[in-house]
């Protein structure tokens, strides 16, 4: 099977904020840094994370961050049905109001990002699949979606990418592969996941954390 590269190039529909419609919310910079400094413990410092556990949020796209959150939110009441549990951040999210996620996602949006290195043997497939995919396979150049020096792109709603931890990128597109994360448009991330191997996974996530604009 192909990849749909007309639904990949087409794909300007972004994940709906049904709780509220984002600009009827002003959010507060300093409301979103009170907010931010509870996250400390898991995030880091200004969201710049220390543990691979869990994911560096500084630089991160403000409506990819608010989309998120409300996801994670929602899920928290319907675990088997959500788009996005997750057994830790469902239970943060589910404290936070429709005007707490707006500030703090402006906070986090704010600050600088934070870069790693990449192990340079997992690298050099990694690169070869960021950049140019396998298209036999229907893989296609993650650079296509997350830009070529992986800085996403905030009016789709793709992240940015460049110098996320490994071992956390790893568990995401693991988790897009068995489908117990399913906050993907159209299924491109499930499908594009479930056509690589642990190994191809792991490669590209070490590539990423060591890529820098």
């Amino acid at each position: 099977m192909r990849f749909n590269y007309k639904a990949l190039i087409g794909m300007s529909v972004t994940l709906m904020l049904t709780q509220v419609n984002a600009n009827e919310i002003t959010p507060n910079y300093d409301a979103g840094k009170k907010i931010a400094e509870t996250c400390v413990s898991c995030h880091g410092k200004d969201g710049v994370s220390a543990n691979d556990l869990y994911p560096k949020l500084a630089g991160q796209h403000q409506k990819y961050i608010r989309t998120q959150l409300y996801e994670m939110k929602r899920s928290y009441s319907d675990p088997d049905n959500g788009l996005r549990f997750d057994k830790d951040m469902s239970v943060e999210a589910n404290k936070l109001t429709d005007q707490d996620i707006a500030d703090v996602a402006l906070y986090l949006s704010k600050q600088k990002r934070s870069y790693g290195t990449a192990d340079e043997t997992l690298a050099i497939r990694g690169e070869q699949i960021y950049r140019g995919g396998d298209l036999a396979r229907g893989i296609p150049a993650c650079s296509a979606c997350h830009s070529p020096t992986g800085q996403g792109n905030a009016a789709a709603n793709y992240p940015a990418l460049a110098g996320q931890h490994a071992f956390y990128t790893e568990k995401q597109l693991n988790r897009f592969k068995t489908e117990e994360r399913k906050n993907d448009p159209a299924r491109i991330m499930r499908d594009i996941a479930q056509r690589m191997s642990e190994a191809e996974i792991k490669e590209v996530s070490s590539y990423i954390q060591g890529l820098q604009p």
